[in-house]
This record gives structure tokens, C-alpha cells and sequence, in this order.
């Protein structure tokens, strides 16, 4: 199916909406969290994975770009984020909702949410530099979607010929 999305995820106009979050230790929180969603009429669980990651920027890798020290991520250091592998298997006995991966930057990484049952992917690559490599990786399994990055509709264009299924844009 290729299709636009048009969603925000704290909508309450029509339309199908899914519950974004993070998995952190206290998996009692997110728990309830579910469940208040699952109460709330929500579609799906977005867990989003991206945030202790960069994207693949190629004018980053072309220019040896690094980020100075005092701008790394640091604030992640010993912090149980949790892996996506046992994060979506643990919320797959606590919900039938399906279970979209959110934030995926790489094909190892698209290849991963597929084996471990994803319903769909959502790259948030802000400019559709990593689309190409995520859809290659899911062949196709399960669909691909892009969230963010989308300024004219153009881009609409670009993200559904690099294999999108369909676009989350606000």
C-alpha cells in the first residue's frame, strides 16, 4: 500500500493514531503508559529508538565531521536504554497493538526490528538520508514509513520513489 500519512501523534481530530515511547527501566511506567493508550483508542505503539544515535549524514562522513566532546551523548553513559530486540518482544506480551520501530537509521538496525516482529518501520531521518538503506533492509517484509524531513511536497515524492509506503508529516 503506498499512501501520505497525515498524523499527529497527540491528535485528537480523526484518523488512525499511534502512542510514541520510550522503553526506559521502570517498565512498570511504560506498562501503564500502554495501557492508557490502548484505553485512549490508539492504533499502534511507536517505540522510538533513535535517540542516543546519529543519522547517517554523508556530508558528516565526507567532511570527518565529529561532534566535540563536551557535545556527545555523554548523558546516555550508563543509562539501561534497553535493546530494541528485547524491547519489542517485552511489549508484545503486554499489547496486541502492533508494534511500530521509530527512529531507525540503519539497515542492521531495520533488519533487527523485522526479525524481532515489528509491524512497520518509521525512519525519522529528517531529509531522507537513510530511507533507501532502511527499505532495502526490510524487503519488504513490513512497511516502511518516513516522519520528518518533509518541507514541499516534493519530498512526498522523493520518500514514496525510495520505497516509503507512506509519510507522517505535520
Amino acid at each position: 500500500m503506498i499512501g501520505i500519512i497525515v498524523e499527529e501523534v497527540a491528535s485528537t481530530g480523526p484518523g488512525i493514531r499511534f502512542f510514541q515511547l520510550y522503553v526506559y527501566k521502570d517498565r512498570n511506567v511504560v506498562a501503564q503508559l500502554v495501557r492508557r493508550a490502548e484505553r485512549a483508542g490508539f492504533k499502534a505503539i511507536a517505540l522510538t529508538v533513535d535517540t542516543p544515535r546519529l543519522g547517517r549524514r554523508e556530508a558528516d562522513i565526507k567532511n570527518r565531521f565529529v561532534l566535540p566532546p563536551f557535545l556527545t551523548l555523554k548523558n546516555f553513559e550508563g543509562l539501561n536504554l534497553g535493546k530494541m530486540d528485547e524491547d519489542v518482544k517485552w511489549l508484545q506480551t503486554i499489547t496486541s497493538l502492533p508494534i511500530l520501530v521509530k527512529g531507525v537509521l540503519t539497515a542492521e538496525d531495520a533488519r533487527l526490528a523485522v526479525q524481532n516482529g515489528a509491524a512497520g518501520i518509521i525512519v525519522s531521518n529528517h531529509g531522507a538520508r537513510q530511507l533507501d538503506y532502511v527499505v532495502k533492509a526490510a524487503q519488504g517484509r513490513v512497511p516502511v514509513f518516513l516522519d520528518g524531513g518533509v518541507r514541499r511536497g516534493t519530498d512526498v515524492f522523493k520518500a514514496l520513489a525510495l520505497g516509503a509506503s507512506g509519510i507522517f508529516a505535520l
